[in-house]
């Protein structure tokens, strides 16, 4: 199989990449069943690359519907040791405007309705996750972003993004909650998919884009759908430059990452009395521990 140590997962807006070249469709099957989408393989500026549109590319999956274990289990099976993450996120600050990136450094749980882990079904997994996003290649989504100078758009080199389980977005009262707390952002995915990549030792990194302010601002009743489709547009094509400048810098300078022996302290359970089944199901994790 065609492997690729670069992952791209493409948020609201971005359901493709129109610089890749050579691209081919790719079907994979995993344990944990199908991913949200075919993955599209293809060279960017000169590495190897596979892109993953979250949703769909007809954005049929509401984010508790998303397969979250299988995209993740798939890329793993891609060879992926990088995933860099797209996002679009309402701002729960002031100073975040619109159209502006936000690179998180941490997360709040407010999810219900998901399986955040491959573990269970006779083996347990605590993964240290004090940490949840890999420093290093935020780092280079921070440096690939300053050195574009992309007009009126800031960049936030830290924060803490909210993932609420959605598909509703939140009551005032949940906002104006979320923003005593000291939250940044808030969205509906990426935090599941950060647990779920440090679980299969991929580091992984998100880049959220601000769309509109939550309801917590006084704007916000006048912010209309055709405001916002039209920050998606604008935000999917300044995320395409920015991935692009990255995966130059992450080929260039592989950079190394928590993320790649999260499980080495990890696994409680003795791999000798771990059921077949399960052992089958999870190979490609418990590989080099076995």
């Amino acid at each position: 199989m065609t492997q690729a140590k670069i992952g791209i997962i493409g948020g609201s807006g971005l359901y493709k990449m129109s610089a890749l070249k050579n691209s081919k469709e790719i079907t994979i099957e995993t344990p944990f069943g199908n991913p949200s989408d075919i993955f599209i393989l293809g060279d960017l500026e000169g590495t190897d690359v596979v892109f993953l549109p979250r949703h769909g590319r007809n954005h049929h999956l509401s984010p508790s519907e998303l397969p979250y274990q299988a995209n993740i289990y798939a890329l793993k099976q891609l060879g992926v040791e990088y995933i860099i993450s797209v996002s679009a996120v309402g701002s729960l600050k002031e100073e975040l405007k619109p159209l502006d990136m936000v690179i998180p450094d941490q997360f709040i749980d407010r999810t219900k309705n998901r399986n955040s882990t491959f573990f269970g079904d006779g083996i347990v997994a605590h993964i240290a996750f004090g940490d949840p996003i890999c420093p290093n290649l935020a780092a280079i989504l921070a440096d690939s972003i300053e050195s574009l100078n992309l007009e009126n758009i800031s960049l936030h080199k830290n924060g803490t993004y909210v993932c609420m389980e959605g598909p509703a977005f939140s009551t005032k009262a949940e906002s104006n909650l979320y923003r005593s707390w000291g939250a940044s952002v808030i969205g509906m995915t990426n935090l599941t998919e950060s647990k779920l990549a440090r679980e299969a030792e991929i580091a992984y990194a998100t880049l959220a884009m601000v769309t509109d302010y939550d309801c917590w601002h006084l704007d916000h009743d006048h912010v209309t759908v055709d405001m916002v489709i039209a920050n998606l547009h604008q935000n999917a094509e300044n995320s395409q430059k920015v991935i692009q400048e990255a995966v130059k810098r992450i080929a260039a300078n592989p950079p190394s990452s928590i993320a790649h022996s999260a499980l080495k302290y990890a696994i409680l359970t003795n791999l000798q009395s771990v059921p077949q089944q399960t052992k089958d199901r999870l190979a490609l994790l418990l590989q080099k521990y076995m």
